[in-house]
């Protein structure tokens, strides 16, 4: 967000105390009034004395005043919007912060410097708003986030929606696994949208991500539903047809739900569709299947279909519980970071006296990162992930400083293989460095550190095996070392956040 419109919070719960934001510099003035002149409530002080005939408020600052109780309920509205400037909730606050402006620019000041200065101060706080709302609307992440949403749709359109709406049979319809990578490929890419801790962009990443994570879900259960037997014949049972036709009803559901999910319908709603499907729910338990088990396992089968349905159905107003948006609070974040706070001690324990035993609490920390319920959210999955590679990047260190401790060479030792294992001691050392790294990729120590990677690199590809396939290996997992060791300082190093 632009410097200027930080503390906006601060400025509407200002307002909500009456009292204007100012950039905490309080200097209204308002000109020869008499220290016993009562005050009325409401922002701006009451104007009396002998150069006016109001015995109480001018009528100038009671209109500002009532622009600053709409700006009071404006502001908070203006400062969680986490939309588009195409979207029509930005377009009625920017509607109705204009018609503010307008209305503070009507108010007659007589050319009184008190009463220019709680207008201008009143058209700064508007000002501010419109600048914050659309700082928020354009901001280079949000405008991310919706090229992201936009390719998902594109897929989805191109892949499912166009072909429901085509008229073709779901039943003969797939949805092929490369679509489905592709959308899980977005996902990512979603959770790697930097937000830098606003909570309009966390709410639109988190918004974005949990919609095209359920659109993921249905698309891989239509995958595995394909594998499926076919639906029983109408002669089996006198429930099966009814049952076979709520089964299509449900595959032309599916789509519908996926496009609703994404913004691609621009009919019924969600709930329209929830409706729907708990009316099937309702019929299908009122069937009388008892008789036939073959029959009341097939019924089971379709009302976990509409159940898997019905559970993405409650997204309307997803991102908008603190809980939610803010992955932080997330019990399984919190776990993660537990295990991370873990490894931090360990680290230092290592770095600062060697390895005592560290291997094994290693060991069972990566067995309780493995448990972590991720909950589909790719945000959870990546903060997993990085946690299992510090641990894994502590433990060969481990590994690599124990064998340097062991290793024994004997006189006749090949060459290349000494060559080897000089690289490997002085990866060792580097990978201490890299271990204890805290900085920015724009620091000089960063630099310097992995030129020296990229020179042990360039050591061991000097390495000639003269045909010797132990050197050949052990040459190969030294370069492997390496390259770890780069990925790991660029994992510490690229600001990812929750």
């Amino acid at each position: 967000m632009p410097g200027g419109y930080a503390p906006m919070a601060a400025r509407w719960l200002c307002s909500l105390f009456r009292k204007p934001f100012d950039g905490g510099k309080r200097t209204m003035d308002h000109g020869s009034q008499q220290p016993q002149t009562p005050q009325m409530p409401g922002p701006f002080t009451g104007y009396a004395g002998p150069q006016g005939p109001y015995p109480g408020q001018h009528p100038a600052l009671l209109r500002l005043d009532e622009v600053q109780r709409e700006i009071a309920t404006l502001g908070p509205q203006v400062c969680s919007y986490s939309g588009l400037q195409s979207d029509r909730e930005y377009k009625r606050l920017e509607r109705e912060l204009t018609r503010l402006l307008l209305e503070v620019d009507k108010v007659e000041t007589e050319g009184r410097p008190e009463l220019q200065q709680a207008r201008k101060r009143a058209a700064g706080e508007v000002e501010g708003l419109l600048r914050y709302l659309e700082g928020n609307a354009t901001h280079p992440s949000r405008l991310a986030i919706g090229e992201l949403t936009q390719e998902v749709q594109n897929l989805l359109n191109e892949g499912v929606v166009g072909p429901f709406r085509q008229g073709q049979a779901q039943d003969a319809f797939e949805i092929s696994e490369e679509l489905v990578e592709a959308v899980q490929d977005v996902a990512m890419r979603l959770a790697q949208v930097k937000t830098g801790g606003s909570v309009p962009l966390r709410k639109a990443r988190y918004k974005a991500l949990t919609r095209v994570c359920a659109v993921q879900e249905l698309l891989e259960g239509r995958v595995r539903t394909q594998t499926l037997a076919l639906p029983l014949s109408d002669d089996t049972h006198e429930a099966v047809q009814r049952i076979n036709q709520v089964m299509a009803q449900v595959s032309g559901a599916r789509c519908q739900e996926v496009a609703l999910l994404m913004g691609l319908s621009g009919r019924d709603s969600c709930a329209h569709l929830a409706r729907i499907l708990t009316e099937l729910l309702v019929e299908l338990d009122a069937l009388d299947v008892s008789s036939n088990a073959a029959v009341r396992n097939y019924r089971k089968q379709v009302v976990e279909e509409i159940n898997g349905l019905l559970k993405h159905l409650d997204l309307e107003g997803e991102g908008e519980d603190t809980r939610r948006y803010d992955l932080a609070q997330n019990d399984s974040i919190r776990e993660i970071e537990a295990i991370r706070g873990r490894v931090s001690v360990l680290r230092e324990e290592v770095l600062r006296h060697g390895a005592a035993g560290q291997g094994t609490e290693l060991q069972g920390l990566l067995t309780h990162l493995d448990q972590v319920d991720t909950g589909r959210n790719p945000c959870i999955r990546e903060a997993r992930r990085r946690a299992v590679l510090e641990v894994q990047a502590l433990i060969t260190f481990l590994d690599l400083w124990e064998a340097l401790g062991r290793r024994n060479p004997v006189s006749d030792e090949p060459p290349p293989h000494a060559a080897v294992w000089r690289v490997l001691a002085s990866l060792c050392d580097l990978q201490a460095q890299a271990l204890g790294f805290d900085g920015k990729r724009a620091d000089k120590s960063y630099m310097v550190l992995e030129e020296l990677l990229t020179k042990q690199l360039l050591a061991l590809d000097a390495v000639d095996p003269q045909g010797d396939q132990g050197t050949k290996n052990a040459r190969k997992q030294a370069v492997k070392h390496a390259q770890n060791i780069l990925s790991y300082l660029d994992m510490k190093t690229d600001e990812w956040e929750y």
